[in-house]
């Protein structure tokens, strides 16, 4: 299949800039190396605005909606992209009009998303982009990024100068674990003492009552068994609790064993499994990208639960997080698990927040008339 994309020439609006709209998978999947390479160079790297996962989360739960990433380039580099969607229109509003989010949006858990624009060229490339979506009919949604530092902000700034409608609300709180500077055994001593002895409590009975493994997946042949033992331990944890729809469906299930191969392959995942004489009894999924781990979910067997095993597995990725070097844990491993006494290396909070439109509970829109 041909890429189709739309160029729109430089203007005064917008200097040097050229706007380009890559509406079909075949450009999706040509921007690979430079996403990359651009995504590195901003402010917003992370696991979840990797090409990596926002290409599979567009492959397999896209659905009907329609790509539109929006790339700015200036003399031929790229310089920002908005990698983003449009839905069908609203119902329920007055007028209906298209809507406008991030891709990875949703309940599959993508956290810190945001526009990609490289440091240096904020400036010029978010005003490419505002000028380029300003006279345009649509609801803008900007969904779960962090709203203490942010490209979508400041786009959603420019475009709040140019007459649209802005709210803005935070819908969840991100936690996390400083991890600069400690090692395993100076992270347990700044611990509160009950956290600590229950720390310690826990490991020390399951190796004396059990042949105790934590296992990481470092191979393709072991990654499919891990995830399926992952999904199965998290469906049964959530069973007696109303259950969970983060690891249900097919389509669901499809993304995360696509996206958990690529993140094997680039030496990004984190997949544990701790089993007892040999059973799996619980997991942990996450990713360490750069210098930061981040939690996905995890699962155990209820049947264990008076052994904490879910609690043991959390200790024992932390040790593991600070063994490889991590400098942050997030969201925050075991944040029940781990209050130090200090407050030092204990979870901090990053709020995530969304831009909303008139007449929308999140987004953000051009006011209508």
């Amino acid at each position: 299949m041909s890429s189709v994309v739309r160029s729109a020439a430089p203007s005064a609006a917008t200097g040097a800039a050229r706007i380009e709209t890559i509406t079909d998978p075949a450009g999706f999947h040509a921007m690979r190396e430079e996403w990359a390479e651009l995504l590195e160079s901003s402010a917003s790297d992370c696991v979840f605005l990797t090409w990596e996962w926002l290409s599979t989360w567009w492959k397999h739960l896209g659905g009907s909606r329609q790509l539109d990433l929006i790339a700015v380039r200036q003399g031929g580099e790229l310089i920002g992209l908005a990698p983003l969607m449009v839905g069908r229109p609203r119902l329920g509003r007055l007028i209906p009009c298209r809507t406008r989010e991030f891709l990875g949006t949703g309940s599959v858990g993508s956290d810190y998303l945001d526009v990609i624009v490289r440091r240096g060229r904020e400036s010029e490339a978010l005003d490419a982009l505002a000028a380029h979506l300003a006279g345009e009919e649509l609801v803008l949604r900007l969904d779960q990024v962090n709203r203490r530092s942010c490209a979508a902000l400041e786009l959603a700034a420019r475009l709040a100068r140019r007459g649209w409608a802005r709210t803005e609300r935070a819908s969840n709180v991100c936690p996390f674990i400083d991890l600069r500077g400690l090692t395993w055994d100076s992270y347990r001593a700044s611990l509160e003492p009950e956290h600590r002895y229950n720390c310690k409590r826990r490991l020390s009975a399951l190796t004396k009552r059990f042949d105790m493994r934590f296992e990481q997946v470092v191979s393709e042949a072991e990654r499919p068994d891990a995830l399926a033992a992952l999904v199965a331990l998290h469906i049964e944890r959530w069973n007696g609790r109303g259950g969970s729809t983060a690891l249900r469906g097919a389509k669901v299930v499809a993304f995360h064993e696509e996206v958990t191969r690529l993140a094997l392959e680039r030496d990004w995942l984190r997949l544990f499994v701790l089993r007892l004489d040999g059973k799996p009894v619980a997991a942990l999924y996450g990713f360490r990208y750069r210098h930061v781990f981040s939690f996905y979910q995890s699962g155990f067997d209820p049947s264990y639960s008076r052994y904490s095993v879910g609690q043991a597995t959390l200790a024992l990725t932390i040790k593991h997080a600070l063994e490889e070097g991590a400098a942050r844990a997030l969201p925050a491993l075991g944040a029940r698990l781990a209050v130090p006494a200090d407050g030092r290396a204990g979870p901090g909070r990053a709020q995530h927040g969304a831009a909303a439109a008139s007449g929308e509970r999140r987004g953000l829109g051009r006011e209508e008339g």
